[in-house]
């Protein structure tokens, strides 16, 4: 495109007249950049708070414990727009880590404004990791002009959850353990009238009210498996329309009559004190669950409704923001970092996210983590955001699917009416010009 790239505008941001306005934004990439207490050390940027950053936390310790001379700097940012505003403007402006933590939907936004630079597979494969070693329907998407800009950790997929002994005493259970599949959508809400009726409690629950991604995982869920069309390339938005009604339509079945008014938090509250017997949600609650159902607690893929498996899903991925005039030595520790990170996923596994490093997912100790491997197939059919450059998590285009889906999913609009808002919100962004 002509003008100016992404990388210029936010350089000129940087360092000129608005430079003294961003200040406040950029104080945490100031400080943790330039308060380096060892030349030695990669400098590592993530988003992981809670469980998740302790985990982190002790992953990266036992890393360095056991790799002599590899020492890491980790800096957490907020999540959300916060990280990735400071993300970019750090490589714009020469003052980036040597690695960080990116969604992999996140990507068509930065690799092609020259904010990422490229991995070296010979060096990973230097260090045990191939590229056959990872995820090869999510490594797909880490590529941009055919090289890797990212390396997956994980994949981390919409699921369900299921109250083993509620769902046992309704005769709901395979021999496996596993739910019996819902052979339609009509099927499934028949399903979910019994298991009210034989429980004298809620049904399944969808947290959606108010929240920035439920709504939409749930709809791009739901369309992706009818397999129709919904394509981003062009100046406008091409989508089935009808297809696209019918699943907003049953989405609207599904929040009907238990959770139409139901927030995430409130959702999964219910489910934890045993008021439902199965609850739509990320496989990130895994902890949340695991203590208050203990080993009442069951999960599984995202059922397969229509004419394929899948279900909305993303991956944590780490990438190199750019630099300028990359230092060769830092480039092949921080590599090692990364190839050491792939190799300890089984106790990333343990937050319950999928690892993309296949060794550690085909490995008996992982076949050992309960509900983890009963969900593990969830990686073999990851729905990721459609590509454009202002998808995937995070996004002003997820909350504004959600805000979309609202009136519909609450029972104030037609199925028809969210499908036509949705496709002005898309033709809105998809006018405008690529920043990158």
């Amino acid at each position: 495109m002509n003008g100016p790239s992404r990388r210029r505008v936010l350089k000129g941001a940087l360092y000129g007249a608005g430079a003294a306005a961003l200040a406040p934004a950029l104080s945490a990439c100031g400080s943790v950049t330039g308060s380096v207490s060892d030349a030695e050390e990669i400098q590592y940027w993530n988003l992981f708070q809670g469980p998740d950053g302790a985990l982190m936390k002790d992953i990266t310790r036992d890393i360095e414990h056991r790799t002599p001379g590899l020492k890491v700097r980790s800096t957490v940012l907020e999540w959300g727009p916060p990280y990735y505003t400071k993300l970019a403007m750090a490589s714009a402006g020469g003052r980036s880590p040597d690695l960080a933590i990116l969604h992999l939907t996140r990507l068509p936004g930065y690799a092609p404004g020259g904010l990422l630079d490229p991995f070296d597979m010979e060096l990973l494969a230097e260090f045990g990791v191939r590229r056959e070693d990872l995820n090869e329907t999510v490594f797909e998407r880490c590529l941009y002009e055919g090289e890797p800009y990212a390396i997956p950790l994980d994949t981390h997929p919409f699921i369900i959850y299921f109250d083993r002994d509620m769902m046992d005493r309704s005769g709901l259970l395979g021999s496996d353990g596993q739910p019996l599949p819902f052979e339609s959508p009509a099927h499934y809400l028949e399903i979910a009238e019994k298991l009210r009726k034989d429980h004298g409690k809620l049904g399944p629950l969808f947290g959606h009210v108010t929240d920035a991604a439920m709504g939409w995982r749930m709809f791009w869920t739901l369309f992706n498996q009818t397999g129709a069309t919904f394509d981003l390339t062009g100046s406008r938005l091409e989508i089935d329309r009808e297809v696209a009604a019918e699943t907003v339509e049953f989405m609207a079945d599904i929040a009907r009559p238990d959770c139409r008014t139901m927030d995430l938090t409130t959702a999964i509250a219910a489910f934890a004190n045993g008021q439902s017997p199965m609850i739509f949600a990320g496989e990130w609650e895994l902890n949340t669950f695991r203590s208050a159902k203990k080993d009442a607690l069951g999960a599984a893929p995202f059922p397969t409704f229509f004419d394929r498996p899948g279900a909305a899903s993303d991956s944590h991925s780490l990438v190199l923001p750019h630099q300028s005039d990359a230092d060769p030595d830092r480039r092949r520790r921080t590599h090692r970092f990364v190839a050491e990170l792939l190799k300890s996923s089984l106790a990333w596994a343990e937050a319950g996210h999928i690892p993309a490093y296949r060794p550690v997912v085909e490995s008996e100790k992982y076949a050992g983590l309960h509900p983890q491997a009963e969900y593990a197939a969830a990686a073999d059919h990851p729905v990721l955001d459609p590509q454009a450059w202002f998808t995937g998590s995070g996004s002003d285009f997820q909350n504004r699917m959600c805000q979309a889906l609202q009136p519909t999913l609450t029972g104030s609009a037609s199925a028809r009416g969210a499908v036509r808002k949705m496709e002005s919100e898309i033709n809105t962004l998809l006018s405008k010009p690529n920043p990158a």
